[in-house]
């Protein structure tokens, strides 16, 4: 027979007020119900705690050795379930998000500034970094949600899409292409082009919008972050393309964003978790906010 959390604390209790009356008085249990789970603790740990040759209720040596270590594990185990409490109320935690740059400088602050204010006590842990480095983050358990373009693989990862994006043309304001309502691929390909990086998804996807399109781009220079394009193009070093999720951030370096057709270049925006094991409780509540209706 094990001993109990239950047990531990009637054993306790018992040996501080030396009373089994007392004692069943401060647990709300009847006397005889106490007896019980001393003796049952003291079966299970090998002999007796109490002596029971006096009027008053006195510990044995070893009784009064178990004491402390009873004392101890009592405060552990209330103390660990407190936390546990206290994570599942989600006022202690931690929440660790690996998003793309795209998605976390220009969507993600709003939703941490609410999540925030609901859930002050949570720590946030946040890695923004390009598509592939999303997937490995969750997969190596340095993150527990990913916010992602729609991966070619899914290997021990789920897809929870929640918006769609559409990539858009930035041109500058001062551009023959800026007086244009809507631009095709063609379009750009007469002007120098500041592409993403080699290896990145979205320079993939820039690649095969090209060559559906029938033409070259003329690459000027490639850069790994999209803010980067956009002060180049502010510049006037060329023009470029980039996710709708980034409209705004363009339109604040006072360029002209324009919708791209011949091809559409559409991809679904979701968030991304590990296929086995269950999510925390601020994961859980976060993934709350990504609202299915969310457009972009």
């Amino acid at each position: 027979m094990n001993a109990t959390i239950k047990q531990l604390r009637a054993f306790v209790t018992v040996a501080k007020t030396r009373s089994l009356a007392r004692a069943s008085a401060q647990l709300h249990v009847s006397q005889p119900a106490l007896s019980i789970s001393i003796r049952n603790l003291e079966t299970s740990v090998g002999g007796p705690l109490f002596s029971r040759d006096s009027r008053q209720l006195a510990l044995t040596p070893e009784g009064t050795e178990f004491l402390e270590r009873a004392e101890q594990l009592l405060r552990s185990w209330d103390q660990s379930l407190d936390a546990l409490q206290q994570r599942f109320r989600l006022q202690r935690g931690q929440l660790a998000l690996a998003v793309i740059p795209a998605f976390a400088l220009n969507r993600l602050p709003a939703l941490l500034a609410a999540f925030h204010r609901e859930h002050p006590q949570i720590n946030l842990v946040l890695e923004d970094v390009v598509m592939e480095r999303v997937q490995q983050s969750l997969l190596e358990g340095r993150a527990e949600v990913g916010i992602s373009f729609r991966p070619d693989e899914l290997s021990g990862l789920e897809f929870i899409p929640f918006a769609q994006d559409r990539f858009v043309a930035v041109v500058p304001a001062s551009h023959s292409l800026a007086g244009r309502d809507t631009l095709c691929w063609s379009d750009l390909a007469a002007s120098p082009f500041i592409a993403m990086n080699r290896g990145s998804a979205v320079r993939r996807w820039t690649d095969q919008a090209f060559a559906k399109a029938g033409r070259d781009m003329q690459l000027f220079c490639e850069a790994s972050q999209l803010s980067t394009i956009g002060q180049m193009v502010r510049e006037g070093l060329g023009v470029s393309v980039v996710p709708s999720l980034c409209e705004s951030q363009m339109l604040e370096y006072g360029l002209t964003v324009r919708a791209l057709t011949a091809p559409v270049v559409s991809q679904e925006v979701g968030a991304l978790i590990r296929n086995r094991g269950g999510l925390s409780a601020p994961a859980r509540t976060f993934l709350g906010l990504l609202q299915p209706d969310l457009r972009l």
